[in-house]
């Protein structure tokens, strides 16, 4: 079944159109996503929950994540996205008024994926919920991920700076967690 995106402007406001989602990612076309991180203090430092996607994921298999994120389809906004996605992918319950936002990422990508040609647009807005759980705690959707781990927050940033662990984060997206979070960005 085809998922359908609302197009949006630069600053992510849907143009009343909408798009597939592969048709989106052929052509370039801007949509939406929203990228939640769980945080935590532990033994006085931050850190965040961090998710590893699935083998069998077409996208950054085997990779660590954001704790959750994902597509907005047609008509959804960023909060109520991200609550599902979050309760989608980990088993996790919130509320949206739970959520702090710590800014907008803008992504703009071409390339190769899968073979094919990939453009990708989108205005993505970058979230936290202070949430405190083992590992084991979580409803881990295997379709989703395999395995989530809590990292110290200067750990991550570290390491995804220094391609220490595999991922997929992005140094930026880093950055505006952080100033969410008001901490200093190492």
């Amino acid at each position: 079944m085809a998922e359908y995106l609302d197009i949006v402007d630069e600053n992510g406001i849907p143009t009343d159109e909408t798009v597939e989602r592969e048709t989106a990612h052929a052509k370039g076309i801007r949509h939406r996503t929203v990228h939640l991180w769980l945080v935590r203090k532990k033994d006085g430092k931050l850190q965040v929950l961090l998710q590893r996607r699935a083998k069998h994921k077409e996208s950054f298999p085997d990779r660590y994540d954001t704790s959750s994120a994902g597509h907005i389809p047609a008509g959804s906004d960023y909060r109520e996205s991200a609550i599902r996605e979050l309760f989608e992918e980990l088993g996790v319950h919130a509320k949206a008024e739970d959520l702090v936002y710590c800014g907008t990422r803008r992504v703009v990508y071409d390339g190769e994926f899968c073979g094919k040609l990939f453009h990708d647009r989108q205005v993505s807005k970058v979230f936290y919920l202070w949430f405190d759980a083992d590992e084991s705690a979580f409803n881990i959707d295997p379709a989703e991920a395999d395995r989530v781990l809590w990292m110290n927050l200067d750990a991550c940033i570290d390491g995804v700076r220094h391609n220490m662990f595999p991922h997929c984060i992005e140094m930026d997206e880093l950055e505006i967690l952080c100033s969410g979070l008001k901490v200093d960005f190492a």
